[in-house]
């Protein structure tokens, strides 16, 4: 299984395999049409009390992993229903920031990657 990420503006390529929502809220101004997803991973984003203090604050870029971790590991169903719903080859996390890295998916995706090692 391979993961990567991608922001919901760029255009949905067959590249992308299954494609994955990691947002809470449903991203403004674009279709469920356009936007391709395979899955909504709303249950497994972050909780709006952490989405709203973390702000994409970069001094709070380490903190947030963190707490998100907590959050992922407290909520297991969620967890175990994103797992289900990846496949076995690529797996794009799609996000709505204008933060390319420190954004919600990219922690996601650290996650995963520490869960296996």
């Amino acid at each position: 299984m391979r993961l990567q990420t991608k922001r919901i503006y760029e255009a949905a390529s067959k590249k992308d395999g299954t494609r994955i929502l990691i947002d809470r809220l449903w991203p403004r101004g674009v279709s469920k049409e356009k936007a391709a997803i395979d899955y909504w991973a709303r249950d497994a984003s972050p909780s709006t009390e952490l989405r709203k203090w973390y702000q994409h604050t970069p001094e709070k870029w380490a903190e947030f992993q963190k707490r998100y971790f907590k959050e992922l590991d407290a909520n297991r169903e969620a967890v175990a229903a994103l797992e289900s719903e990846m496949a076995s080859g690529i797996n794009t996390i799609v996000f709505s920031s204008k933060e390319l890295i420190q954004n919600n998916a990219t922690a996601l995706v650290t996650y995963f990657e520490s869960r296996r090692r």
